[in-house]
């Protein structure tokens, strides 16, 4: 398969958003699935338990919580400081930076989805980065001549 510039600009990306594995080359979209499958989730918690009162602080902490050591997977540092900024709020019962930073964490979060997406929607238009990518294995070590 020909390496066109389409292909080098998506393995260039996919190397810069992750370590990538060449023995599971799905291995960076299946994290990314799992990702937003559980953030979403975790966001509609924490936005339900913030329009309760009173505020369940030590659950709004345990849905950000996970949602942290998701954002950690994946290499998300802004998010995962918006996050913990949140948590922080938590534990010291401040309704009000809850509320203010849980729109920075809807922020940081839609933000990263963009890029992610546009990268996506780039590997899909490249076509398979993988067969332009991996080396080819040497015919000594194989058997074939």
């Amino acid at each position: 398969m020909e390496n066109t510039p389409l292909q080098r600009q998506a393995a260039y990306m996919r190397k810069c958003l992750f370590e990538q594995d060449d023995e599971n080359p799905n291995f960076a979209e299946e994290v990314v699935t799992l990702f937003y499958k559980d953030s979403s989730k975790a966001l509609v918690n924490t936005e339900q338990e913030l329009e309760k009162r009173p505020l369940d602080f030590s659950m709004m902490d345990a849905y950000m919580h996970k949602f942290k050591g998701s954002t950690v997977s994946i290499g998300a540092l802004r998010l995962k400081n918006e996050i913990s900024l949140f948590r922080e709020y938590c534990k010291m019962s401040n309704e009000e930076g809850c509320i203010r930073t849980f729109e920075m964490v809807k922020k940081e979060h839609a933000a990263l989805r963009k890029k992610l997406e546009t990268y996506f929607q780039l590997l899909r238009q490249a076509g398979p980065v993988e067969t332009a990518t991996r080396p080819k294995s040497d015919p000594k070590s194989s058997g074939d001549k």
